[in-house]
């Protein structure tokens, strides 16, 4: 089993059909790793409440996870945060290692393999906290509009460029004005 930033894992020889509350908390360097992995610029809280039980060669979790994500703003750069709030229903089922190329159906998509006889509850959060969050995350339009002002048009970096070459010729002193 490879370590993970936010790992909790558990035999399945210890799962029984009947499930089994677990709750998860990411502590600080968890939560500092995750940030890092998923290009956040922080996770002030990921904590999740699962039940867990044995299914056939694998295992079923349902549960809710809540984080707490400040996210960068894809227009103006400035730190965006987000509540995320989702409930989870994830399956655990052996790798299909056969080769084959496979046409999933929709409730295949929510299965991770597991991790020879165990499964891995903390990074199966993680992961579900990856997928809730938003793509393109913008700040309030009054932030953004004010990053605006501070942004240049392709036109007038161009035309700052050509006047910064000039400057700095050693020569442009000398012509005449």
């Amino acid at each position: 089993m490879t370590t993970r930033d936010f790992s909790h894992v558990v035999a399945l020889a210890k799962l029984s059909p009947r499930p089994q509350p677990h709750h998860l908390v990411a502590g600080e360097a968890a939560r500092a790793a995750l940030a890092a992995r998923f290009g956040l610029q922080s996770i002030g809280r990921l904590e999740a409440w699962l039940d867990v039980s044995r299914s056939r060669d694998g295992a079923a979790l349902t549960g809710r996870m809540v984080a707490d994500v400040v996210q960068t703003c894809v227009v103006s750069g400035e730190p965006v945060p987000a509540h995320v709030e989702e409930d989870l229903a994830l399956r655990f089922e052996p790798a299909d290692e056969s080769g084959e190329e496979l046409e999933l159906e929709s409730d295949a998509l929510d299965v991770l393999p597991t991790d020879g006889d165990a499964i891995d509850l903390g990074e199966a959060v993680a992961q579900s906290l990856a997928l809730a969050l938003d793509p393109w995350p913008r700040a309030p339009d009054e932030v953004v509009e004010q990053a605006r002002r501070h942004l240049t048009t392709e036109a007038e970096a161009e035309a700052q460029a050509e006047a910064d070459k000039k400057a700095a010729n050693p020569f442009s002193k000398l012509r005449p004005q």
